[in-house]
């Protein structure tokens, strides 16, 4: 549950967006990473298994490449996962704002108009989540979350069918200027990698590992992939960056789709941020690492991401920038890199090739769609 949650998500909403910047043949991208995050998966259970001791991201980094590697590999996967946080409380502000447009607070002189007004809201109500510390419990709440996933692609395929939409809109083959934004897009769906050690670490039967993380991987590109034909058939080019946006506001399942769309970041955001809080709970002084010292640093860190959402509203785009840069990282460069270092003496020559040669495009896709969607976001503010 924790595993589909974590992949199967926010991403599935762009998946539309997606096929709208790349074009019918960006599906290809979509499978491609699918495959090669199951395998760099693998790759860092086998990481861990190398020596007693390591569970978290962070502890392959150390194992492969010392102290630089752990804080190097640190940054990298928490401003990720911090990245994430920030994106559901955008997500949250975007579709409450569609369902009540004309909702504002006013304090004083002082008016929040609706985005802000929601995002504030999203905050007060995830805030509880991240005080569990036991991701076990969290898995209940992920049940829910993968609950929403599915449910939001069933009202999708509702809207076209039993509510006439249709799906007569065909579209582009290939749309090579747009293809570094659905990079980043695609690249995004699979970026669970920085919680999959915690997940592995919490098994009770460790050896299930790899066929969880096929099935994780298998269920989740199945919804990204039907969602995405589903949403850009209906839409076409009018195509939002959340299919969510583009349903019909007339209809009782278009609620019901935004409704679960605005439950799902709810259920998400404690797992995600949980391996963050973690670490910086690590760097209190003994003494201090009481419950409600980490509760108060915690609902510190959820304001944070508060105050970047607020900064930074182009959901989009920063999804793109998120999957262009962090995500092929945390998701492809690193497990091969880690795994190269780490078991140096054991690998096989066409372990070699496989890590080379994701390496190689995870840097291109990276360079590519990093310049791509930063470019766009600053043009956003200028």
């Amino acid at each position: 549950m924790n595993g589909i949650n974590v992949l199967c998500g926010v991403g599935i909403l762009s998946t539309p967006y997606a096929i709208k910047q790349g074009g019918w043949l960006g599906l290809v991208i979509l499978c491609l990473f699918a495959v090669l995050a199951w395998y760099t998966g693998v790759l860092l259970r086998r990481c861990l298994d190398s020596k007693e001791g390591l569970e978290t991201y962070p502890d392959i980094g150390h194992a492969a490449f010392g102290t630089t590697g752990r804080i190097a590999i640190s940054i990298i996967l928490y401003v990720e996962l911090y990245a994430c946080c920030i994106e559901y409380l955008i997500l949250e502000s975007d579709n409450l704002s569609k369902l009540f447009p004309n909702a504002h607070l006013t304090i004083g002189s002082m008016t929040l108009n609706s985005h802000v007004f929601f995002t504030i809201l999203t905050t007060l109500v995830v805030m509880p989540t991240t005080w569990l510390r036991d991701l076990s419990c969290l898995s209940y709440i992920s049940a829910g979350g993968v609950i929403a996933s599915i449910l939001g692609v069933v009202c999708l395929f509702w809207v076209g069918v039993v509510d006439h939409v249709g799906f007569e809109n065909k579209g582009t083959a290939l749309n090579l200027p747009g293809i570094p934004i659905a990079i980043g897009l695609y690249g995004y769906c699979y970026s669970g990698h920085g919680v999959f050690p915690n997940i592995y670490s919490s098994l009770k039967n460790r050896n299930q590992f790899p066929s969880i993380l096929f099935t994780c991987i298998g269920l989740s590109s199945i919804l990204f992939a039907g969602a995405a034909v589903m949403g850009y058939k209906m839409f076409g080019e009018s195509t939002e960056s959340q299919f969510t946006l583009n349903l019909p506001e007339n209809l009782v399942v278009s609620k019901v789709a935004i409704w679960t769309t605005v439950a799902n970041p709810i259920t998400k955001y404690a797992l995600t941020i949980t391996p963050l809080a973690m670490s910086l709970e690590e760097l209190l002084p003994p003494n201090q690492q009481k419950y409600a010292n980490i509760i108060m640093l915690r609902s510190s860190l959820v304001v944070s991401t508060l105050l970047t959402a607020l900064s930074v509203p182009f959901f989009g785009l920063v999804m793109a920038f998120v999957g262009s840069l962090l995500a092929m990282l945390v998701t492809y460069i690193l497990p091969c890199a880690c795994f190269l270092a780490i078991l140096k003496r054991k690998v096989t020559w066409h372990q070699i090739a496989a890590c080379t040669f994701i390496i190689v495009v995870g840097v291109c896709c990276a360079c590519v769609g990093t310049y791509s969607s930063l470019s766009k976001i600053i043009q956003k503010y200028t």
